[in-house]
Parts: structure tokens; sequence; C-alpha cells
């Protein structure tokens, strides 16, 4: 089982520039660039949640219970695998070898496999197995950058008077319905 992950490093950008956004809404000055930063920022976290993806590169680590979760890893899209450590049989902590193992992305399905003659070491009871990985995409795909400038035209036209898209927004963090 897949643990929820950690972001370790923070992504350096947005997946849109504020000139992208700017010209999506038609400002033509810089005067609202601040304002025009944070409906890309939530577009991206609303976006980010709606597909369950990163959009733009960052460093993640995930833990899980054994190598057999390996066949399916949680965050995608997965760029590279940094390390995989463990506890072994013995209690000590290990670094995995990347001799044992491939990264195997395609899209949105990612898997660790084993390379050809290896296998899995031994873990320790009740220990867990740390990835860290770098994960999102090295290019947003031109059909999300296109939804994220729609909700940020959308949260310029509707500030003022729509709450259906602060409810969009806050729904991501919802935990039960009161």
């Amino acid at each position: 089982m897949w643990y929820p992950h950690t972001v370790t490093v923070a992504a350096a950008s947005e997946p849109l520039t504020t000139a992208e956004a700017r010209t999506q809404t038609r400002w033509d000055t810089s005067a609202n660039d601040a304002a025009l930063d944070i409906y890309i920022a939530s577009a991206r976290a609303h976006v980010e949640a709606y597909c369950g993806t990163p959009l733009v590169s960052r460093t993640v680590t995930v833990k899980c219970d054994g190598f057999d979760d390996f066949a399916a890893f949680p965050v995608v899209p997965l760029q590279s695998v940094s390390s995989v450590s463990y506890v072994d049989a013995a209690g000590a902590t290990q670094t995995l070898s990347t001799d044992v193992y491939e990264v195997r992305s395609d899209g949105l399905t990612a898997s660790l496999v084993l390379k050809y003659g290896q296998s899995w070491p031994s873990i320790r009871d009740g220990s867990r197995i740390t990835v860290t990985a770098v994960v999102g995409y090295s290019a947003v795909p031109d059909d999300i950058k296109h939804a994220l400038l729609l909700l940020v035209a959308q949260g310029d036209m509707e500030r003022e008077t729509e709450q259906r898209g602060a409810h969009a927004l806050l729904s991501n963090h919802r935990v039960g319905v009161i």
C-alpha cells in the first residue's frame, strides 16, 4: 500500500506565465499581475486536485509497505527516481542500487520493475520503503494549459459575483459535509 506523498522540493514555476494570463484576460498592463498570479496558482491547484496529478515538476517522497507495490507508482507523470531506501532484515537502512530496478513511465502510468536476473531484497517486517522521485509534466500538455487559461479568465470575469468558482476551488479541501 502506498501512503500520501510529501513534496520535498516544490515546483519552481507555474504552468502558465503571467503574460499568458494577461493575454487571456485581455489586460493591457501589469497593474493586476498580482491578482493574475493568484488566479494561476489557484487554477493549477484546482486542476491538480481534479486530475490527481502534479502539473509542474517537483520532487516528492512516497512510502509503501513492500516491493510488490512498485507495480503501480502512485504519483504520475513520473520523470525519474532519485533513490529507493528500505530497512533491511537486520534493521539497517539501505539504498537500493539502480542495477536492481528500472523505471517504466508511460504518461499517466508508471512502475518500478526488476531488471533481468535481479530480485528484491528482504525488508524488516513493519518497515516502509521510501522512494524519492521527480514527478509532474516536463511540458504541460496544451489542452491542460487551455483549461488553466479558461479557469483564469473565469476567475477574472466572475471575481465579485460568482460563488460556484469559489466552491469548486474549496471542494479540493473538503473533508466532510456539514
